[in-house]
């Protein structure tokens, strides 16, 4: 497991190495990226400035209650809501990117495919309209299924101790595998491949997805560190896809 950990976080540092010996892949990456940075942190400063009262609005069972156990529940429950904006915000941060930026995305999961790992001779020359309706509904389900995952951990983290230290681990872990989905979405499209085989196939390997996606995650919680990271993570989950789709990873 450790190995094939390791093996993720070297493909991370492999498409790190392609974008830099490639400037231009590292431009084009990051003018999507920084679009959508401007929409998403308007929105985390806007839930900063109103987290107490959207903390009080989330806890109304709290208001006859002692004075320092209420303060201390809803800065649990500002935590929790702050984490979730963050977990579903990265991952609509990389659904509405790669919708903004399909053709450049695109042509940065292509170039690396085509020039460094083979090319695919199958592959499905999608419109920009159809791939970005595919992007559209992957993202929805995505974004649901965060969604979904976000609400017991929010629950658990009113617990003592643990939902501060056991349950952010736990929130790191599954979103970034939703990351990891997201990022190796273009070859699998390619290959006119669903997002439930998508799925199928990253479970095989969770240990090398975690691996990847994992430090992915933690580098894009860097303020704008996702101009680099995210044509990065593209070439590193193109990487990734094409091993595991061609069964190269050992």
């Amino acid at each position: 497991m450790m190995r094939d950990f390791s093996t993720g976080v070297g493909l991370l540092g492999q498409g790190f190495g392609l974008v830099f010996r490639s400037p231009k892949l590292l431009l084009i990456g990051a003018i999507p990226a920084l679009l959508t940075t401007v929409l998403l942190i308007g929105g985390a400063v806007a839930l900063a400035a109103y987290i107490d009262d959207i903390a009080a609005w989330a806890t109304p069972f709290a208001d006859d209650w002692n004075e320092a156990v209420r303060a201390a529940t809803r800065f649990a429950a500002g935590f929790s809501i702050i984490g979730a904006f963050i977990a579903i915000g990265l991952l609509l941060f990389t659904a509405i990117t790669l919708i903004i930026g399909g053709p450049f995305y695109e042509h940065i999961a292509e170039t690396v495919e085509d020039t460094h790992l083979g090319g695919v001779p199958e592959a499905d020359q999608a419109s920009w309209a159809k791939s970005a309706a595919v992007g559209i509904r992957d993202a929805v389900m995505l974004v649901g299924l965060a969604i979904l995952c976000a609400i017991p951990l929010f629950a658990a983290g009113f617990i003592p101790v643990i939902g501060q230290t056991v349950v952010p681990v736990i929130a790191v872990c599954v979103n970034a595998t939703l990351l990891g989905i997201e990022l190796t979405g273009i070859p699998f499209t390619r290959r006119g491949l669903k997002l439930r085989v998508r799925r199928q196939v990253l479970r095989k390997r969770r240990a090398v997805t975690l691996g990847f996606a994992v430090p992915t995650y933690l580098l894009c919680l860097i303020p704008l560190a996702a101009l680099v990271v995210l044509p990065a993570a593209m070439a590193g989950g193109t990487v990734l896809a094409h091993r595991l789709l061609h069964d190269q990873i050992r």
